[in-house]
């Protein structure tokens, strides 16, 4: 069985940082990803945006959260993964992205002013020619201390949320 994701998209906001009891880093951040099309009945282009919950941990997570920020354009790798949990006697459930590789790409609105670097990164680690892994496999339902798995949606309330 596979159980793959790839996305490249757009930060909707800067990662959200926490750590567990044993020190462990938990990035979670959204991203957008858009696809446009031509209405062919109006002939007018349309475009649709979907939204993604990332999840990263470890040194991804650290990485993350040091050198992304909303609006950079990012490569994510990873695997789906649903939760559920029950409130007020209902039964809830999130789909995440529990990434395991990032590349950053393009310019990112405020990469240089919040990590000090002006150069295009595209791929970061200690050697520059290979990939960010998140080898830990870390399992989201074990994080609960971190409130992942929280209702708490992750929608669009204003237009600065937007991150093109």
């Amino acid at each position: 069985m596979i159980n793959k994701v790839i996305l490249i998209g757009f930060l909707g906001s800067n990662p959200e940082i926490n750590y567990t009891s044993s020190s462990l880093a938990i990035a979670r951040f959204s991203v957008a990803t858009s696809e446009t099309w031509k209405d062919k009945s109006s002939g007018k282009k349309k475009e649709k945006t979907e939204w993604h919950r990332i999840v990263a941990f470890g040194r991804l997570a650290e990485i993350c959260g040091d050198y992304l920020t909303k609006g950079s354009q990012v490569y994510i790798e990873g695997r789906l993964q649903t939760s559920s949990w029950e409130k007020d006697g209902v039964t809830r459930y999130s789909t995440d992205i529990i990434a395991n590789e990032m590349k950053m790409l393009g310019g990112g609105a405020g990469r240089q002013e919040r990590s000090g670097h002006s150069r295009n990164i595209n791929v970061f680690e200690a050697d520059d020619n290979q990939n960010i892994n998140n080898d830990d496999d870390q399992n989201i339902n074990d994080i609960d201390e971190q409130g992942i798995n929280d209702d708490d949606e992750q929608g669009i309330n204003d237009i600065d949320d937007i991150p093109f």
